[in-house]
């Protein structure tokens, strides 16, 4: 009773309906994926012949800013730029892993539009680790790629989390996608950290929100990183989500600069006029990433053909 009794009142200082809204913009994408799932059925293509350089697509933490990656897909699909790799951190982890199962960005938009709260998220009973357990978000990814690992995927990907003993970050490269991504997006206090062969893990931005060396740790020779953590810090946050996610975006800005100017080429859509905790402006997200994917198209083809020729003259 004693147990209960504080779950009731721990859940009461937010209200179920924001808990749950503000929660399922991490994983960000949820709802109808029947018919998505229908029009991605294709088999695992062989690694293609690299004549010019491998170019990576590093997807940054954000919370509600992680729409922005999805307008962002679309800018370089658009430019017929396909990534060899995708990192991603975070909100960055989910969509990333959705972009390397096959998912197109209009696909992604059409589903972050549509999403379900409670399809994704599931309250815990009486944990004092975190509200939210994260077995729901786990098994809606698996379902939505087919099972597939991610040594299976279309693109290969990495998706970055934090070891909660230790502090450093971890990489997922194989295995069961649906458990990296949850441990990817488990923020502190809000989600139960994922145990997996003994170990608790963490959100990944905690200690790599934009992850460029681990991108040219694993052989990238041009990375495009995305990073959506930039925005103001002047307002004073209501509930415990956003408290959290205000206190990651003032421990995450300085990183994030550091890392991401690391890259050939960093995207950064103007987020800062919208909080990210503002899980309604998931339309907004998605066009400011497409305009600011579209400005550095022609910066992106002349990295790519630098790189390529430089390949030649070696």
């Amino acid at each position: 009773m004693r147990d209960d009794n504080e779950n009731v009142s721990r859940i009461s200082l937010v209200s179920r309906r924001d808990s749950l809204r503000a929660l399922a913009a991490l994983p960000l994408l949820a709802s109808s994926i029947t018919s998505a799932q229908e029009r991605n059925r294709r088999s695992q293509p062989a690694p293609p012949e690299h004549s010019g350089p491998r170019v990576a697509l590093v997807l940054g933490s954000g919370s509600a800013r992680g729409f922005a990656h999805i307008g962002v897909i679309k800018a370089l699909e658009a430019a017929r730029i396909r990534p060899d790799l995708i990192v991603g951190s975070s909100a960055g982890a989910m969509i990333g892993a959705f972009y390397a199962a096959g998912y197109t960005g209009a696909q992604m938009e059409e589903l972050a539009l549509k999403v379900k709260d409670i399809e994704i998220v599931d309250l815990s009973s009486g944990s004092k680790r975190g509200m939210v357990t994260g077995d729901t978000l786990q098994n809606f990814v698996n379902r939505a790629v087919r099972e597939r690992t991610i040594e299976q995927l279309a693109i290969p990907f990495i998706a970055v989390a934090t070891t909660l003993r230790t502090g450093e970050a971890t990489t997922f490269r194989r295995g069961d996608l649906g458990l990296a991504v949850r441990a990817s997006c488990s923020v502190p206090g809000v989600f139960i950290p994922p145990r997996i062969n003994d170990v608790d893990y963490v959100d990944g931005g905690l200690v790599s929100p934009v992850p460029v060396r681990i991108a040219r740790d694993a052989g990238a020779d041009i990375v495009i990183a995305v990073d959506v953590s930039s925005g103001a810090l002047n307002h004073s946050p209501a509930g415990i989500y956003e408290q959290v996610m205000h206190a990651f975006d003032i421990m995450g800005r300085s990183l994030s600069k550091l890392e991401a100017d690391q890259a050939d080429v960093v995207i950064r859509p103007d987020v800062a006029r919208i909080a990210s905790t503002d899980f309604n402006a998931r339309g907004a997200f998605i066009q400011i990433g497409l305009a600011a994917g579209t400005r550095f198209i022609p910066v992106i083809h002349e990295r790519i053909a630098n790189g390529r020729n430089s390949r030649r003259r070696s």
